[in-house]
């Protein structure tokens, strides 16, 4: 009789870990379809237009944060070029506009393109060093190509400002933009998320941690860092062309260092090492400075304080660990639990 109550206890527990494990995957793939849901409906049912504008720009950055956090956080390389990435895009789609009255629509695809022949060139130029000089170069790289656009003011206006076709007609609806930008978001998270788990994704990780290990096993150091940077070029190069659009007008001060450095921070803080997490910290950054505003200067005080903290306190972030804690999922070290990656 006892014997009997014990095996019915045990299989009672079995099958409710079962039930548990498949519940929490489930959690995740839920919480997605809420957010996506709410953050869809959010225009028609609260979002004002000020605050839709807040959002979509909110979603820009958290691209660029996310490309950041994939190309730090995950491949290892330390670049100050995704602002000029962004600048590439914004500014071919504006000056193919202008002198050739080429169309918005077509302008996205070019600007996209160049941004990633360009980061093509570099990375063949650079990355077969060390992350420092992808640092120093992209840092370089940033500051000559502001003094050109801004020195050049006969080809493209300089601080006078570059006059961009909208790409909406001239409605002055915020929420085509809002939903565009959006869905760009979830795009390139996708597509970001894809990557990291494939076979490309191992070996990325496998450089993070030790190049020289990762290529005694036969990996392909520079090709996968060529390849992971020309992607983050391309993605920051399609942003910047929607960001063209939208605001318009294109000067020079989009390429400040301080810019270069908002992205970086909104990754560190949200958690570098999680795609979602550096996402969601772009959009919170974004979305707390808005609130802030009213302290004045004061609201960057607030933001480096909290930058500082996170640095010394939050070496994974401070959304990444809710992340994890919430969904089951945030930023794993798996170079460190998975097996070297072999050669194709």
């Amino acid at each position: 009789m006892i014997r009997n109550v014990q095996l019915i206890a045990r299989r009672g527990w079995e099958q409710a870990s079962i039930f548990h494990q498949r519940f929490r995957q489930v959690i995740p793939w839920a919480t997605a379809l809420l957010a996506v849901a709410l953050a869809v409906a959010a225009p028609q049912l609260w979002l004002g237009d000020y605050w839709q504008h807040v959002f979509a720009i909110a979603y820009f950055y958290a691209v660029l944060s996310a490309g950041w956090s994939l190309l730090s956080g995950h491949a290892g390389q330390f670049s100050f070029g995704h602002m000029a990435f962004m600048a590439i895009g914004a500014y071919t789609t504006g000056l193919l506009g202008r002198y050739l009255g080429l169309s918005p629509w077509l302008g996205i695809v070019a600007g996209t393109l160049m941004a990633a022949v360009v980061g093509l060139g570099i990375g063949l130029l650079v990355l077969r060093l060390r992350a420092a000089y992808l640092a120093l170069f992209t840092i370089a790289f940033s500051e000559i190509l502001r003094i050109i656009l801004r020195s050049e003011p006969q080809v493209t206006r300089g601080d006078q400002g570059l006059r961009v076709a909208p790409l909406f007609g001239e409605t002055l609806s915020r929420v085509p933009y809002y939903y565009l930008m959006f869905g760009l978001l979830l795009v390139c998270l996708a597509l970001m998320m894809w990557l990291t788990r494939s076979r490309v994704g191992l070996y990325l990780r496998a450089i993070r941690e030790d190049e020289d290990a990762a290529a005694a096993r036969g990996v392909d150091v520079v090709r996968y860092k060529i390849l992971v940077f020309v992607v983050t070029s391309a993605m920051a190069g399609l942003m910047g062309t929607v960001f063209a659009h939208y605001t318009a007008v294109l000067t020079p001060s989009i390429l400040v260092l301080s810019q270069t450095g908002l992205v970086i921070a909104m990754a560190i803080l949200g958690g570098v090492e999680s795609l979602v997490a550096a996402a969601l910290g772009g959009i919170i950054v974004q979305v707390g400075l808005e609130l802030l505003r009213e302290f004045g200067a004061w609201r960057m005080v607030i933001f480096g304080a909290l930058l500082v903290f996170t640095l010394r306190f939050a070496r994974n972030g401070l959304l990444a660990p809710v992340l994890e804690r919430i969904l089951g999922s945030g930023p794993r070290a798996e170079s460190k639990r998975e097996a070297s990656p072999h050669a194709t």
